[in-house]
């Protein structure tokens, strides 16, 4: 009798581990629906066709299109079609790709945009692969104020423990950094690049003018900085609440955002304007928006590794 009310007891405690938690799958984070949008570039740059990649329901879009979240898809590349001074150009650094199974995954590659016209246009770019929740504008039209182009973050009311996801990293052994912006001489600096993954919970509102406001509700933010030897799986990033900066593991990088490199987003008129944190929430508090980010670079634009790939997979949020 006793060896049986143990087993049921082991049985009882069993169950409740296996219901404490429920992960939930960001809708199109498993990769495996992709866009192919076939850009045709200005013949003065050679003419050629060029595949740019969206997450979405799987379709094939021809002709310089600027476009616009699909299918009920809220993710968004760093893949862009610009026009620079009637010049038209894709840039492309989000690939489909495949594990070993089989299976689709995304591959953020760090990469040197060229895009040369003789007499006209002579420009090379760093561009860090990076997918993320919001949009982007298009048609870009120059390399100045980046983050304006992008409206980061969705509506999102949740409290979720921790963010999920499989990843492969592979960092080149250059020890390098290279900076491009299009405009001056490129620039090279000792040190590595490193990846980057987050989740960032803000509470939003906005004034009589129009300005955008937010307060830091749940942070979950990581550098990957060693290469790895095949796929980990199902790692985790933990969200922390509220004012995180007295933790005993707390790195600058994860602190508000700084006025220079706020996200923007559309306000009640339909103006991008940048959204400013102002200070931390109450660990308690009810967030509007979520930012979720994963790039091939530590987030400083047009800086980067060159050769820098991270693949990831499967991206979800955990619940208790």
């Amino acid at each position: 009798m006793r060896v049986f009310i143990s087993s049921l007891f082991i049985v009882s405690l069993l169950g409740l581990s296996l219901h404490a938690e429920h992960v939930e799958p960001i809708k199109y984070g498993n990769f495996e629906n992709w866009v192919t949008r076939v850009i045709p570039e200005s013949r003065i740059l050679g003419g050629h066709k060029k595949n740019l990649y969206e997450i979405a329901p799987t379709t094939t879009i021809e002709g310089n299109k600027p476009y616009k979240n699909m299918g009920g898809s809220q993710w968004a590349t760093s893949n862009i079609l610009a026009n620079v001074m009637g010049v038209v150009k894709g840039s492309n650094a989000v690939f489909p790709d495949k594990r070993d199974e089989g299976n689709k995954c995304a591959r953020l590659s760090c990469i040197m945009e060229h895009c040369k016209a003789i007499g006209i246009i002579n420009v090379d770019v760093v561009v860090a692969g990076s997918i993320f929740l919001g949009e982007f504008m298009e048609p870009v039209k120059s390399t100045s104020e980046p983050y304006s182009k992008m409206e980061m973050g969705v509506p999102f009311t949740g409290r979720p423990t921790a963010l999920q996801f499989d990843y492969r990293l592979e960092i080149p052994d250059s020890n390098t950094r290279t900076y491009s912006s299009g405009f001056g001489k490129k620039k090279t600096y000792d040190g590595s690049d490193c990846a980057e993954v987050y989740i960032i919970l803000q509470r939003r509102w906005e004034d009589k003018d129009g300005n955008i406001y937010a307060k830091r509700v749940g942070t979950g933010r990581r550098h990957l900085t060693k290469s790895t030897e095949g796929w980990k799986n199902k790692y985790r990033i933990p969200v922390w609440y509220g004012d995180i900066t007295g933790r005993p593991d707390y790195k600058p990088y994860m602190g508000l955002l700084s006025d220079d490199k706020s996200y923007y987003a559309r306000n009640s008129n339909g103006k991008m304007v940048p959204v400013k944190e102002v200070g931390w929430d109450s660990p308690d508090a009810t967030p509007t928006h979520m930012l979720v980010m994963a790039s091939a670079g530590s987030g400083t634009a047009y800086i980067g590794t060159l050769g820098l790939n991270l693949w990831i997979d499967n991206i979800s949020l955990v619940y208790p």
